[in-house]
């Protein structure tokens, strides 16, 4: 089946994936690393793609430290439908940019904005997802043309993400999507609260992927964020280049969140019905890399004896580990990290302590 020459994806692919130093870097963040496969989570996700939106119609949005990272890492890619962000900003001028850049090509246009970095096995069912989201997004203001998000069914009371309220069904698609009503937008919450959550049924993740019709984020900006809309309306047809390092570190700081979606008038959410993981840290690995009897999971040239509950990956030299528990130890070439798995997620906190060139 031909995709929808409408339909365009804009990849975001500039977060720097600090919880994975020692291998992530600010030139080879997490989307660059073959953790998972032979392939960078980059590549999987455009991969995903494929039959949903047109070769053509696929961007990357990066920034100036990745670009040529991207480029080595894809190089049949087109050079030209990588763009590279002047300035350091969040999720609401990367929605803008998007924006803008399909509706200078095709006003009638639906973008979906995506994160490099999540991990999807059933990619099948996401690619029926993704086709049904794109044919909602593009009805129009008023018939079924709401912002759209995902939404992942909570598996655990996680404190990492952000959450939706899911409201009343709106619509069930051909293929049983389900389209359901945003109630609200509701901040990464306690334990607690995300055991609530859970029980209550009435709460999934906000996976950061979003889906809508050019006239209708624009639309949205006119209300909520007029320098976003400014800098949609205005957005040239050809190379943007000039006019990115002209208006884009102008664009106020603010994630698309709080900028647009949580004052739309009207947003809707798919539940997915396929897997999902954002692999935030290295304890995301053993839900996907085969463990041994004593829950070790290993990547590359590894040896352990009497050693429990470890996860250790090698990049070159070997790693020999003995007798110890709850490790995360990471050898490359100019470091090595050793760390409780309790505490990856302050594997950030080591950055400012670390050798520029090591970052």
């Amino acid at each position: 089946m031909t995709p929808d020459p409408r339909f365009h994806a804009c990849i975001i692919a500039g977060g720097s994936g600090e919880r994975f130093w020692p291998m992530s870097r600010s030139s080879t963040p997490k989307h660059l690393l073959r953790l998972f496969s032979e392939r960078t989570l980059l590549e999987e996700t455009i991969l995903r793609l494929a039959g949903v939106v047109a070769p053509g119609n696929t961007w990357i949005l990066t920034n100036e430290a990745q670009i040529s990272g991207i480029r080595a890492a894809l190089p049949g890619f087109p050079a030209s439908q990588i763009i590279a962000e002047p300035a350091k900003r969040d999720t609401a001028p990367a929605a803008a940019l998007a924006t803008g850049l399909v509706r200078s090509r095709d006003p009638d246009g639906v973008v979906a904005l995506l994160p490099a970095d999540a991990l999807i096995g059933n990619t099948a069912r996401y690619a029926e997802q993704l086709s049904q989201a794109f044919r909602w997004a593009g009805a129009g203001p008023g018939a079924r043309g709401e912002l759209l998000t995902f939404a992942i069914p909570p598996t655990h009371p996680a404190t990492g993400f952000g959450y939706l309220e899911l409201g009343e069904p709106l619509a069930t698609g051909p293929e049983g999507s389900r389209l359901l009503r945003v109630r609200r937008f509701v901040e990464k919450p306690d334990e607690p609260t995300a055991r609530g959550y859970l029980e209550s049924k009435r709460y999934a993740w906000n996976a950061g992927m979003f889906l809508w019709g050019v006239g209708t984020f624009l639309a949205e900006c006119e209300r909520s964020a007029p320098e976003l809309a400014a800098f949609v309306r205005d957005f040239p047809p050809g190379d943007p280049a000039r006019y990115l390092g002209e208006r884009f570190a102008l664009l106020p700081k603010i994630s698309v969140d709080y900028a647009v979606l949580e004052k739309a008038s009207s947003v809707a959410t798919v539940v997915a019905d396929f897997d999902w993981d954002d692999v935030g840290s290295w304890t995301a690995l053993p839900k996907h890399l085969k463990a041994d009897a004593a829950g070790n999971v290993a990547k590359g040239q590894v040896v352990q004896v009497g050693s429990g509950n470890t996860i250790a990956v090698s990049n070159g030299r070997l790693v020999a580990l003995c007798g110890v528990r709850d490790l995360v130890v990471v050898e490359t070439a100019d470091a090595v990290l050793v760390c409780h798995r309790d505490s990856v997620q302050n594997i950030k906190q080591l950055l400012p302590l670390l050798p520029k060139d090591a970052v």
